[in-house]
Formats: C-alpha cells, structure tokens, sequence
C-alpha cells in the first residue's frame, strides 16, 4: 500500500469503497513520545500509538512533504490496551519531526480509524530562553485553575510547554502584546494530582523546526495531598528589627523528610529543607539574617516526602512577620522581591542551609562619590601639613639673618652688634626656644672693675 493511500485511510477518507457512513466508526488512538517529546540534537525516542480497541496493527506517519509512514502490528498489553512502539531517530533540528498515528484492521478492508493528534519532537537550540512564570504562585490547591504563562524579548510565533516526566507538548501561537516582546498563555484547568512537577517552555518559528534554549523550571506544588496540617512559629518573635537575627522554625508530628517555607504575594519558589527528628517532632529551622525590610510579610509551611516533593500536606496558619526600622516604629511589609530579576533593591537569596539573606549593595554612584570624598580630604590633610612646614621654614630663615654662628664646633651663634663693638657691652643671652629667640640682660659691672679686654657674650640655641 502507498504511503499517500495510507495516510488517508488515517483520515478516515473514502477512497472507492467506503461510504461516508462509516467515517469516524474507530476512535483515533493515542500517540506520545517515550521517554519525552524533548530529544537532544542526534538523539532516539520512541513513538507510542495505544488504543483500547483491538486493532490488528498501527500506521505512523510524518507529516511533510512526502508523508512517509511505517506500519506495525499491535501488541496487546497486561491493562488490556493495544499499541505499537516507532523507534524514530536520530533526531535533528534540521527538519519537523511531526507525527499522527492511526489503528488499522487487517482482515477489514481499509478499516483504520481517525487520525491521532499530532505529536511534534522538539530539538532545543541556542536562541534567547522565555520564562515561564505562573501568577497564581508555583503552590497550588485543589479545583484552582492553573494558567502557566511563557513570554520572551524575542518575537517568536509559538511556543511549547513540556513537563519532565510528561509525553506530550502542548503548543501555543504567541501573541505580541509589545513589540518586541511575545507570549503565550497555557491554561491546564483545575488542579488535580497530575498538575503536580516541573515545568519549561520553549520559543519557536512558525516555519522553522529550530527551538529556543529551555526556559528556567519552574515547579508547580500541590497542596492538600497530605492530611497532616504542620506548625509555624519564629524566634525571638513576629516583630523585629532590621539587621537582627530572625529564625522560623517548621515543625509536623507526621513523618515527614521535607519541609517547605512559602511566602505569600511573591513568585519566588519556596525555601525547601530536609527535616530532623527532635523533641518527638519533625522540623526544620529557617534562618533569616541579617532581617532587612524585604523579609516582612505573611509566611505558612508545608511537609512532603522527598519521593514525590510535589505532593504537599495542608498549610500551616498563616504567620505575620513585622519588620520594624531603625526607630523602631514597624513599617508596611514589602512585597518580596524577584530573585529571577536585577535591581538595587534589597534582595532574598535562598541557600542550602535555608537562610535567607539580604543583600543590601551600594549603589556604584554612591561608591565613586565616597571614593572622592576620601581623596579630597586626604589630598586637604597634605595642603595643611605643606603649609605648615612652610611658615617654619620661613621662621627658620628669619633667625639666620639675625644670628651668626661663629663656633660651630659649639653651635655658639653671636649678635652682628656685639661683634664690632669694643667698649664694654651688657652680656647678651639669646636662646631660641621653638624656633623663636628670647634675649636676656645682666647689669653692667662695678666702675671699680676693670672692664674685660673683650665682651663676653653668649647665645644658646635649644631647639625642643
């Protein structure tokens, strides 16, 4: 049978023999792709057609040009169910790799069903990754809606949203809401138990087979699957003072090995610690320091075990933390900043031990205006310093043109007057103390004494 003639026997189309009446007798079966629909560049996957009737064998084909097929027969499995198994591969960006299945009666003649949905592989390129954010917060109850929305800088014309573990990728064309910018919003219904795991979408081009790099996970927690509700407390208390110490503390009398901390109002993944065992409870401490006014706000925990960390128990009541200023009069609680996004705010950073920390970082003006702060007060010092050797350097010099040294060996310095003069002189004294001189008289001596041949004068220096 011709690959053209076998893909419209999929159709469920006439082609001589068959009437109009029987279109649509089968039900299409189900396609997926095993282990993901998600392939590296050179990669294998397998292509799973299922259906519950009893057909005889399935045909695969890829939608394109030449539409080639491959038929197989069924193989029944232990539920009952009947299926085929395509090995596809390797797999590149090269070309669309777009498949439908369909269910065919051997013995009938040309009986096959409906058309399956299409199943598209999808290689992950290098182009610019969206993000994938949800507004209701990545913790969810039972019967909410769940939207997830996939946005980008990029203009690209869809995108495809998968989930680790999942078969299938959904497809959305984008819609511009900015130029520039394109999104797509995936709304997966009310929340059941399958909502539950992590999730990343990817951008694309209407006419390319070529996808974007994954958007960051992002992982969707449903709470209300565990019937234990935990305990939420903090210490030194619900109001306290920037730049303090602050440490929430979760606590469950179930078994429990993971506990997680949410804060309400924020897209912020919650904190997440494995609990100890002690006073006869499970519990988890959660440490905040320094406090900055980004951590106040309403804060609840939840319990999980680490072999399905998307299956939450109930929350905790709901605690109110107050983060007051330096004053000490509180101020209204903040909204919690984005992590995912940059900005000179204060911000939280969750770490293994579970502390969140505030990182509060100086503006960079602020940064090259103390630097010239400094300077100017330096390069002030060193003016006052020069100057003030100036002025005693100027005083130095003034005491040399007014005393003369005439016994160095002694560091004696005589006045120009006493010098010259050969009748009897008063004795003279001249000390410099601090760089400045000081004269001193003795009277004159007895006219009955012989005057001296020469005038005795003296001058002492000290210099402290």
């Amino acid at each position: 049978m011709s690959p053209k003639l076998t893909f419209l026997l999929c159709l469920g189309l006439s082609v001589g023999l068959r009437t109009s009446g029987q279109a649509g007798i089968y039900r299409k079966p189900s396609l997926s792709a095993l282990p993901s629909p998600v392939v590296t560049s050179g990669g294998f996957v397998t292509l799973q057609c299922i259906s519950w009737q009893g057909f005889d064998r399935f045909i695969l084909t890829k939608e394109g040009e030449h539409r080639p097929s491959w038929t197989l027969d069924s193989q029944r499995r232990h539920n009952g169910q009947f299926q085929a198994l395509f090995p596809v591969g390797p797999v590149t960006p090269s070309y669309r790799w777009t498949f439908r299945c369909c269910g065919c009666y051997r013995y009938i003649h040309q009986q096959c069903s409906e058309p399956s949905d299409p199943v598209e592989l999808l290689v992950p390129g290098v182009s610019g990754k969206p993000s994938l954010l949800s507004q209701q917060g990545s913790i969810m109850t039972f019967g909410r809606n769940l939207t997830l929305q996939c946005l980008s800088d990029v203009g690209y014309d869809r995108f495809a949203l998968s989930k680790e573990g999942g078969h299938n990728l959904p497809q959305r064309l984008s819609e511009r809401p900015q130029t520039g910018r394109s999104q797509a919003d995936f709304l997966l219904g009310r929340v059941s138990l399958s909502h539950g795991g992590r999730y990343r979408c990817y951008g694309g081009h209407k006419f390319s087979s070529k996808w974007s790099t994954p958007s960051d996970p992002l992982d969707i927690l449903v709470a209300g699957v565990l019937p234990d509700t935990p305990s939420l407390s903090v210490q030194p208390g619900p109001t306290v003072a920037v730049g303090e110490n602050m440490t929430l503390l979760c606590q469950t009398r179930s078994q429990r090995d993971i506990l997680f901390l949410s804060k309400e109002g924020t897209m912020v993944s919650p904190l997440r610690l494995r609990s100890k065992y002690q006073a006869q409870q499970y519990q988890a401490q959660f440490s905040m320091s320094p406090v900055t006014s980004a951590h106040g706000g309403t804060y609840r925990c939840y319990s999980s075990f680490s072999t399905s960390p998307y299956e939450l128990s109930h929350p905790s009541d709901a605690l109110e933390l107050v983060v007051s200023g330096p004053s000490g009069d509180p101020t209204s609680p903040p909204t919690w900043p984005n992590l995912t996004s940059g900005g000179s705010e204060d911000r939280l950073s969750a770490t293994e031990s579970g502390q969140w920390k505030g990182v509060q970082g100086l503006k960079p003006y602020q940064n090259v205006l103390i630097g010239i702060s400094v300077a100017f007060v330096l390069l002030l010092f060193l003016f006052v310093l020069l100057l003030i050797r100036h002025r005693q350097q100027g005083k130095c010099r003034t005491s040399d043109a007014t005393v003369k040294n005439t016994q160095p060996e002694e560091g004696v310095e005589l006045h120009p007057q006493a010098a010259a003069s050969d009748a009897p002189q008063d004795v003279i004294y001249a000390q410099l103390n601090h760089l400045t001189l000081g004269r001193k008289t003795t009277p004159p001596s007895s006219q009955s004494e012989e005057p001296p041949a020469e005038p005795s004068v003296y001058s002492a220096l000290a210099i402290h």
